[in-house]
């Protein structure tokens, strides 16, 4: 709450989070400023050259988390295999990315936060593909260097669930199927953006996943009571599994007799930490249960004969590259803060979630076995799950290539537009 001239003005910790967070990329972006002075100051006095800017790198690749290495390993090593340089800079220490032995993608941990934002803002790059939504919305601003900016979906998930105008301000979106670019499409319709360019490129994570699953054994086993393995992988918020059931889904978990994994969200650990410990404490690990928090699902995917989830995109996950039946939690999502707040119809993951498995429904703990036991056995669900493969998942195995070709092809049209823009000049 701030007090000025007699009138109390107050600000919600939302805002003054990210009011903070801004003045902490200003500052961070500031600081940089300043030290590029001080290097051409002393480039001048040492009788160096006073133009000290960077080399305008051809590809640059930025992954905000490590979370991402997934999607962009498969584009990696395809840059890779043509041998084409990349730049790829990561805001993540621990990056798997960091530990890769690549001759031409060079991989570089650039800091964290602000600082990772500070040198995004005043990099040289022809193109930037990146995952991270916001893009001159928050900290992260175009860069006046950078010739090219292109967003790559990380989920084969509707593309309205982002923060508000979470892609507006990149030149390109590179979707996972047909429906996000329905989504899209429409999204610019309604706020009567510009028209992005749109590429069908498939969905790199998806890919490793099946590329993955068509070496590996399933130890899934549908026809064996005894041994079923059902996996509980919620999303986390007030809307998601936990948070609405808490001990008595798990509860009714363990009176199954079935093996039982718990996978929470990443940002339970962070957000609901309180939650997390007591569940934990009151259903600690044992022979038919276990707490998975692996950075790597397909473990917990691949052993699940069944799956529990709620909005959570690891639904698609299961259904789509391992083909097994969900049990899917109804939930009411606040959208006012989504870009999906701009839309009068019901999102595509609304539409096609409840279509790939049974309700999960509280009146029904009491019987969850029998439903479970149901749901996997039948075959309604699989016409369900081709339908949503199709509409969300182009170019299975193939996105890397995709993706590729098209950055490839936009860099040389960049050039020839750069070639013209310098002959016209000359003219002039």
């Amino acid at each position: 709450m701030i007090r000025g001239g007699g009138i109390l003005l107050y600000i919600d910790p939302g805002t003054g989070s990210m009011l903070f967070t801004i003045l902490l990329g200003v500052i961070g972006t500031g600081m940089f400023f300043a030290q590029k002075l001080m290097m051409k100051i002393k480039f001048r006095l040492s009788g160096g050259k006073a133009d000290v800017s960077e080399e305008t790198l051809p590809y640059v690749i930025f992954s905000d988390s490590k979370t991402y290495w997934t999607t962009f390993k498969p584009i990696c090593d395809e840059f890779e295999s043509r041998g084409i340089d990349v730049a790829y800079w990561t805001a993540s220490p621990d990056d798997p990315a960091l530990k890769e032995q690549y001759e031409h993608v060079k991989c570089e941990f650039i800091g964290e936060g602000n600082k990772a934002f500070a040198k995004l803002n005043l990099m040289s790059a022809d193109i930037c593909l990146a995952t991270t939504p916001g893009l001159d919305v928050y900290q992260w601003k175009r860069s006046k260097r950078v010739k090219y900016y292109a967003h790559v979906m990380h989920s084969a998930a509707t593309t309205l669930l982002y923060r508000m105008f979470g892609m507006d301000y990149y030149d390109a979106v590179l979707v996972t199927g047909d429906f996000q670019t329905k989504e899209v499409r429409g999204l610019e319709e309604v706020r009567n953006d510009p028209k992005k360019e749109l590429c069908v490129a498939g969905c790199p994570y998806l890919d490793g996943l099946k590329e993955r699953l068509d070496n590996t054994e399933n130890t899934g086993d549908d026809n064996s009571d005894k041994e079923r393995t059902i996996l509980l992988a919620p999303s986390w918020g007030d809307a998601a599994i936990l948070k609405l059931y808490g001990e008595k889904i798990i509860e009714a978990l363990v009176n199954t007799g079935y093996n039982i994994i718990i996978r929470p969200h990443p940002q339970s650990m962070r957000s609901e930490k309180d939650m997390m410990d007591k569940l934990m404490a009151k259903y600690p690990e044992a022979d038919k249960l276990k707490w998975d928090f692996s950075p790597d699902n397909f473990d917990s995917l691949n052993a699940a004969d069944l799956m529990i989830t709620d909005f959570s995109a690891v639904m698609l996950d299961f259904a789509l590259v391992f083909d097994k039946p969900v049990m899917y939690a109804e939930y009411e999502l606040d959208k006012s803060v989504y870009d999906a707040a701009w839309i009068d119809h019901k999102l595509w993951q609304e539409e096609t979630f409840p279509k790939l498995g049974a309700p999960l429904k509280e009146e029904d703990f009491g019987r969850l076995k029998e439903i479970i036991d149901e749901t996997i056995t039948s075959n309604i669900y699989a016409d369900a799950r081709v339908k949503a493969k199709a509409e969300a998942w182009a170019h299975i195995g193939e996105s890397a290539k995709q993706i590729v070709d098209f950055l490839v092809k936009k860099s040389e049209e960049l050039k020839i537009e750069t070639q013209t823009e310098e002959e016209e000049k000359k003219i002039a």
